[in-house]
């Protein structure tokens, strides 16, 4: 049986993308101090409710690429062997 892990609410849960240290040839790539933080959004929560009771649906969807603020604000989860 296979779990998932499904985000409540306006939540959405985002896997970091690693940048490359070396090309395809070789070359070891200087490590920045402020590189860029990117992440793939791998599950979306159904959104929130305004006062009304109408459901604001999330502005991104599975598979967008997000910009990531440079401190830690989210939850760090481990599932399986992914961090």
């Amino acid at each position: 049986m296979a779990r998932r892990l499904i985000p409540s609410f306006n939540r959405i849960l985002v896997e970091k993308i690693i940048p490359p240290s070396q090309t395809n040839s070789g070359i070891l790539l200087p490590k920045f101090t402020t590189q860029l933080n990117t992440g793939k959004v791998v599950a979306v929560g159904p959104g929130s409710y305004d006062r009304d009771g109408k459901l604001i649906p999330v502005s991104v969807k599975e598979g967008d690429t997000v910009l990531l603020p440079n401190y830690d604000t989210g939850t760090e989860v481990k599932l399986g062997d992914i961090k």
